[in-house]
């Protein structure tokens, strides 16, 4: 008891607690945290599955979530080949969209003429239905992987486009008007000044990327995809529509927007790590 008082002493006024300690009461925080929507989730699922044994619902028209559970279960290897495939597309397709983005913006942000020439036109290529040109791409590319990649890419584009080039152009005039007085360069400027300051938009932007990214692999699955064993999530969906396998179509969905969700939320953990050391968006968070 003595040493305890006597550590106490030395370690000042205020008492460490173990690490360990530390640790189970930041998980418990957190377990909290989440519990107002686990708690929702269960309530949701479990009345949905109530009502649908209480009213008899046929299970073409709504399964039950132990129906769509079972369903994925059976046709796991099918599931889990056509989440792959989506998967990969959507990865190549977001990829090309960040670079091709964040250039373009770049491009744009480093002339005032070049963004007023050529911007209005990347708006006009946003609000032209992607469906409508869908099967110009498969002529240019071919049915398959390449056009589903551009399909998604163009979806995925404009967002980064957009969001780095707000970002570009809303960096601190004080902060340009130093880097002028050191006669910075604009290669010096762009990089070390407004490139920096873009960071937090360029984020968001690809948050929003990330899950159109999964919308446009699906869509392009849908004009341009292939079936059989290459086939992804959007050509399994056509074949469950088909054959009026509504358990196996929810089933292919919810596996859809799961992936959604884990592209985003890998996206936002990198925002986390670049941001939480200095922009208010983050720090806000741990305090």
């Amino acid at each position: 008891m003595e040493k305890t008082i006597t550590d106490m002493r030395i370690v000042g006024s205020e008492y460490s607690p173990p690490k360990n300690a530390t640790i189970r009461r930041e998980w418990l925080r957190k377990a909290i945290g989440y519990s107002p929507s686990l708690a929702a989730f269960i309530i949701f699922v479990g009345g949905w599955e109530w009502i649908c044994r209480l009213f008899d619902v046929p299970i073409f028209l709504v399964p039950r979530p132990t129906d769509i559970v079972r369903s994925a279960v059976e046709n796991g290897s099918s599931l889990l080949a056509s989440l792959w495939t989506t998967a990969y597309e959507t990865l190549i397709g977001f990829i090309l969209s960040f670079i091709l983005g964040v250039l373009g913006a770049v491009l744009l942000a480093s002339s005032k003429w070049v963004e007023k020439s050529v911007y209005p036109y990347a708006i006009i290529l946003q609000t032209i239905p992607i469906i409508a040109i869908a099967p110009i791409i498969v002529i240019w590319f071919g049915a398959g992987f390449n056009a589903i990649v551009f399909i998604t890419f163009l979806i995925g584009f404009f967002p980064m486009l957009s969001n780095t080039l707000i970002g570009l152009n809303s960096t601190d005039h004080n902060m340009k008007n130093l880097f002028f007085l050191y006669n910075a360069s604009p290669f010096q400027m762009m990089w070390k000044l407004r490139f920096p300051a873009a960071m937090p938009y360029m984020l968001a932007g690809l948050k929003i990327s990330a899950t159109l990214s999964v919308i446009g692999a699906i869509v392009g699955e849908y004009m341009a995809g292939v079936g059989g064993s290459k086939g992804g999530l959007g050509y399994a969906i056509t074949v469950a529509a088909v054959r009026m396998n509504t358990s196996y179509l929810f089933a292919c969905g919810l596996s859809a927007s799961l992936m959604g969700i884990t592209f985003y939320l890998i996206v936002n953990r990198i925002s986390k790590l670049l941001l939480s050391s200095w922009h208010e968006s983050e720090l806000g968070r741990d305090n």
